[in-house]
């Protein structure tokens, strides 16, 4: 089983440029997990690029081969520390978690 890992995030700032770059440097944090946190299995984040008015700023979409595994990769040191930065800047969240 396969567990994948969606969250969406809409940034505070209301300045374009300032949430752009926020936005880049969230995607940059979280795309550099990979080979660090040993339980994710692919990762790939992105900040949006078309529609800033309507959608919102950062999408992560990770895999992980179980539950187990993703609650592990939660509370991974260098997860911990994205979170920290990403908190900081986010004003909502959303997440969805399936199997494929």
């Amino acid at each position: 089983m396969t567990i994948r890992h969606v969250v969406t995030w809409k940034l505070a700032s209301e300045d374009a440029a300032q949430r752009g770059a926020q936005a880049a440097e969230m995607a940059q944090r979280l795309n550099a997990l990979d080979g660090v946190v040993p339980q994710i299995r692919s990762i790939s984040a992105g900040a949006n690029s078309v529609y800033p008015d309507a959608n919102w700023d950062v999408t992560l979409v990770a895999d992980f081969d179980s539950v187990e595994a993703l609650e592990q990769y939660a509370v991974h040191p260098a997860h911990e520390e994205v979170a920290v930065y990403i908190r900081s800047v986010v004003a909502s969240r959303v997440a969805v978690d399936f199997e494929v």
